[in-house]
C-alpha cells in the first residue's frame, strides 16, 4: 500500500503537454458569450454581476490547464470557494461553469503525482466547505463528487493509455535497434575473422616471401577500415541488452525468397535493378527487412489485393525500395494509421541515415518507399 502511494506521489508529469491549440480558443470563444447571455437573460441568477464576473473571469484559466494544472485548479476552485464564503444565500455562479470539470480532468491527465494529490485536496475541500456552509445539499454534494471523480478517472485513464502506447512505441524502436545491431555485429565479426586469417597468413609466409606479408597488411588495412565503419554504425544504433533472435542476418539477395513463398493471397513480384554486390551488409539487411515487413503488411491488410510489387533500385549514392499492392483503399485499413510495424520500419531506416514513408497510392493500393544511403550512413 505504501509502495503504491509512494509511486503515485513520485509520478512525473507526462512529457510534452500541448500548450494551446485551436480547440482551446474555440472553447473560450463559445464560453464567454454563453456566460454573458446566461447572466443577462436568466432570471434567477444569484448575485448576477458577481456571478458573471466570476464565470467569465475564470474562462481564460482553461488556456493553461495542461501546462499549469495545479495552479489553475487552485485559482478556479479557490475563487469559487472564496466567492461563496463572502456572500450570503445561494452562492454566485452560472450554469456555464460546468467547464470546471475540465480542471480535475487536466489535473490527472497532465499533472504530476504530487500535483494530483494536492489538487484533489483543494477540490475536496471546496466541496466540503460548500456542504458545511449550506450552499449544497447532501444529495448535491454526492452528485458533485461523482462528477468530479469521474472527470479525474477519465483523465487518469487517458494518461495511462497514452503512457502505454508510448512504452509500446519505445519497445518497437528498441527491438528494431537490437535487430540492426545484431545484423551489424555479424558483419563486424566476419571482418575481424578475415583480419585474423590475413594476419596469420602473412606471418606464416613472411620468412620466405616478404611481399606476401605486405599484401596481407594491405588487405588487413582494408578490412579494418570497413570494420571501423560498421562499428560506428553499431554505436549509432545504441544496442541494448535484450534477447535477440539468432537466425543468420538476411541479405538483399534474399528478396527473391519473398516471391517464391506460397501463401493464400496476392502474388509477390520482385524486381532488382542496379549493382548490389558491394552493398554494405547493414544496408542490405535493412532493405530486406523493410521489404519483408511491407509485404507482410500488404498480405494482412490489403483488401481484395491480387498483386504485390517489390522493386529495388541502386545507384552510386543510394538504394531505393518501392513496395506497392493493388488493394482497395476505399475500405478502412488498419495500416492506414502509424502502427508499430511502420514505426519500426522508419526507425531502422533512420538509424542508417535514410527515410521510409508509407501511405495510400493516388491510383490504387498502398505504397511503401524507402531510401537508404549506399554507404550505410548519410555522412
Amino acid at each position: 500500500m505504501f509502495a503504491l502511494l509512494r509511486s503515485v506521489w513520485q509520478e512525473p508529469r507526462p512529457p510534452d503537454p500541448p500548450t494551446r491549440v485551436w480547440r482551446d480558443w474555440a472553447l473560450v470563444g463559445v464560453l464567454v458569450p454563453a456566460a454573458v447571455l446566461e447572466g443577462v437573460f436568466r432570471p434567477d441568477v444569484p448575485w448576477r454581476m458577481l456571478s458573471l464576473i466570476l464565470t467569465v473571469g475564470l474562462v481564460p484559466t482553461l488556456l493553461w490547464r495542461r501546462t499549469r494544472p495545479l495552479l489553475m485548479v487552485a485559482i478556479a476552485f479557490g475563487a469559487c470557494g472564496l466567492a461563496a464564503l463572502l456572500t450570503t444565500g445561494a452562492p454566485p455562479g452560472l450554469n456555464t461553469q460546468v467547464y470546471m470539470v475540465l480542471f480535475p480532468y487536466a489535473l490527472f491527465r497532465w499533472g504530476s503525482g504530487r500535483e494530483a494529490v494536492a489538487g484533489s485536496v483543494i477540490i475536496t475541500a471546496k466541496v466540503v466547505v460548500s456542504l458545511i456552509s449550506g450552499d449544497m445539499s447532501p444529495g448535491s454534494t454526492v452528485a458533485a463528487f461523482a462528477i468530479l471523480f469521474a472527470a479525474m478517472a477519465l483523465g487518469g485513464a487517458f494518461r495511462y493509455r497514452a503512457g502505454a502506447r508510448m512504452r509500446a512505441l519505445d519497445q518497437v524502436k528498441l527491438l528494431e535497434r537490437e535487430r540492426l545491431a545484431r545484423d551489424l555485429h555479424d558483419t563486424v565479426a566476419h571482418h575481424v575473422s578475415a583480419i585474423a586469417i590475413r594476419a596469420q597468413a602473412g606471418l606464416a609466409t613472411s620468412p620466405s616471401d616478404p611481399d606476401a606479408a605486405t599484401d596481407a597488411l594491405r588487405l588487413i588495412e582494408k578490412e579494418a577500415s570497413r570494420t571501423l565503419s560498421e562499428m560506428r554504425t553499431i554505436v549509432r544504433a545504441l544496442r541494448r541488452d535484450q534477447p535477440a533472435e539468432l537466425a543468420p542476418s538476411p541479405h538483399v539477395t534474399d528478396l527473391q525468397g519473398l516471391a517464391s513463398r506460397t501463401h493464400n493471397g496476392p502474388s509477390v513480384q520482385v524486381e532488382i535493378n542496379g549493382d548490389l554486390g558491394d552493398l554494405p551488409p547493414s544496408v542490405a539487411a535493412a532493405i530486406y527487412r523493410l521489404a519483408q515487413e511491407s509485404v507482410t503488411n500488404a498480405r494482412r491488410h490489403a483488401r481484395h489485393a491480387t498483386r504485390i510489387d517489390v522493386h529495388v533500385a541502386a545507384d552510386d549514392v543510394s538504394v531505393r525500395l518501392w513496395v506497392n499492392d493493388d488493394g482497395d483503399t476505399s475500405l478502412i485499413r488498419p495500416a492506414a494509421s502509424p502502427g508499430y510495424g511502420l514505426i519500426g520500419m522508419s526507425e531502422r531506416a533512420g538509424l542508417l541515415g535514410g527515410t521510409c514513408e508509407a501511405g495510400p497510392d493516388p491510383e490504387r493500393g498502398w505504397t511503401v518507399t524507402a531510401v537508404l544511403p549506399r554507404a550505410g550512413w548519410a555522412r
